[in-house]
């Protein structure tokens, strides 16, 4: 059984993900997979993580062997959500390694950095990494609390630098967050129940809230990578919703493809009209959302490259914004989908887990990448 899913973030050269298991029989496990591309073969390493199931897993942007986990963890009887830095073997590191000849032999373990201590704060929900950063930063969620870390001397050692709580009735509790890449990297989003908040990493102080952004649960949020003030959220409605954060009265788009719970939401990484999402109803669907991409009218001409026929038609057409659509539906999976994330390596290339343990990596279809490309 699986949940959490994350690209090798830091790994740009060959196509990697690493996948964390949950078990309550085994101890649980960090999957490296590697994707050949040119011969389509999928190679795995397994690796330790001893402490409990694995419930989110992030990977560090600067440094290919640096990850933290979520993990469950029963003391005293009662189960803590604990949050932990870790770092794989040297000769893992890098991408493009071919699965052991026999895996039982060679399981190796994951060296405990340091462990960001929630004695205080409740359970950790998710640990995020301050995007493009050097590694030093993390912000975990924990309960009703965003606490920001400096890790110190090497990633040994976790110091909270600065922290903020939510008040107020109803459900206190952190589902999930993402650090925006925008702003000098001085901007969080975060979910709670139906709500949606965005956090100054500065003062920790709210700048915006969306209430009710859903009607059921918000399971998941992402940035738009090229266009700064939008935001994508999905949840327990069915619906994925895209904001823009200077003014939240109304989702600026509405998708509602999935007939059940959506776990997750990615904008890739280099063209933002393409969403993937991955829900309950065991289906990925990939869409083209490109009237509120950074390029809504499709890719620009230089005039200079056009005759006077085409220029004409060049005008017409330039007019009229193109359509969105639902590009793919993905059912290669027969159970709950809980992760999609796309490659940090190859940007028209994607994976999907569901709780069954099934890993599946999908391209976007050609003819669409070529249209966006030409």
């Amino acid at each position: 059984m699986a949940r959490a899913l994350t690209p090798q973030t830091a790994e740009t050269d060959a196509i990697r993900f690493l996948v964390g298991t949950q078990s309550l029989r085994y101890d649980n496990q960090i999957h490296i997979i590697d994707f050949d591309d040119e011969n389509n073969i999928i190679n795995k390493n397994v690796l330790l993580h001893q402490v409990g199931e694995i419930w989110h897993i992030s990977a560090s942007p600067a440094d290919k062997g640096v990850l933290a986990t979520c993990y469950n963890k029963t003391s005293d009887s009662k189960v803590m959500t604990c949050a932990a830095v870790w770092r794989m073997p040297k000769e893992l590191e890098s991408g493009s390694h071919e699965s052991p000849d026999d895996s039982s032999s060679n399981t190796q373990t994951l060296e405990l950095l340091c462990h960001l201590d929630n004695t205080a704060h409740g359970n950790m929900a998710c640990v995020m990494w301050e995007p493009m950063g050097d590694g030093k930063k993390i912000i975990s969620l924990a309960d009703n609390n965003v606490l920001l870390w400096d890790l110190q001397e090497s990633s040994a050692k976790a110091v909270l630098s600065s922290s903020a709580a939510l008040e107020g009735k109803g459900q206190l509790k952190f589902t999930s967050g993402r650090w925006s890449p925008h702003h000098n990297c001085t901007q969080i989003a975060t979910a709670n129940d139906t709500t949606v908040r965005g956090w100054d990493t500065r003062s920790m102080r709210q700048i915006y809230c969306i209430e009710n952004a859903h009607g059921q649960l918000v399971r998941d949020l992402d940035f738009n990578p090229n266009k700064q003030y939008y935001l994508a959220s999905c949840g327990d409605d069915c619906k994925v919703k895209f904001w823009d954060t200077r003014n939240v009265t109304e989702p600026v788009k509405t998708l509602e493809e999935h007939s059940h719970w959506v776990w997750n939401v990615r904008y890739n990484h280099s063209h933002d009209q393409l969403i993937l999402t991955g829900s309950s109803d065991s289906r990925v669907i990939l869409s083209n959302m490109v009237s509120i991409s950074s390029e809504p009218f499709g890719h620009m001409v230089d005039d200079d490259e056009l005759s006077d026929q085409e220029d004409q038609h060049q005008e017409e057409k330039i007019k009229e914004p193109l359509q969105d659509s639902v590009i793919a539906t993905y059912e290669e999976h027969e159970d709950s989908v809980y992760a999609v994330e796309w490659s940090s390596a190859d940007p028209w290339l994607f994976a999907s887990l569901s709780y069954d343990g099934r890993l599946v990596i999908n391209r976007v279809p050609r003819a669409l990448k070529y249209h966006i490309l030409l």
